[in-house]
């Protein structure tokens, strides 16, 4: 069973998406901010990321940069998950180590797609 970190602080967002992944057969847990985020991505070896990038404590930037930049998890693949869908902010979590990108509202069907595709 593929292991998911999901990293989100809106707890309806978490809740919603997290029902909707364990029913598809896949493990998933939580961190509600960007530093528990980086500590789990480290303690529970998940097998993908799905990072929201407006966090508290450390932004979902900053935290995918902080995963990316240490050995242990830099082979984690991390989609940015948020509700900025403004011009350059695709690249902003690219640049920031992400692997793909997704905006909210969630599409489950077509981000089921890009969890597939990196597992």
């Amino acid at each position: 069973m593929p292991k998911i970190l999901l990293v989100e602080d809106n707890e309806m967002n978490r809740d919603m998406l997290s029902r909707r992944l364990k029913r598809r057969g896949y493990e998933v847990v939580i961190a509600i901010d960007g530093v528990t985020g980086v500590a789990m991505a480290k303690s529970e070896a998940p097998d993908l990321i799905l990072m929201d990038m407006s966090l508290p404590v450390m932004d979902g930037w900053e935290a995918t940069k902080t995963i990316k930049d240490d050995p242990q998890t830099c082979a984690i693949p991390t989609i940015a998950l948020t509700a900025h869908a403004m011009s350059g902010d695709r690249e902003k979590s690219l640049e920031a180590g992400c692997d793909d990108y997704d905006t909210k509202p969630i599409d489950l069907p077509r981000l089921l797609k890009k969890i597939q595709a990196f597992l």
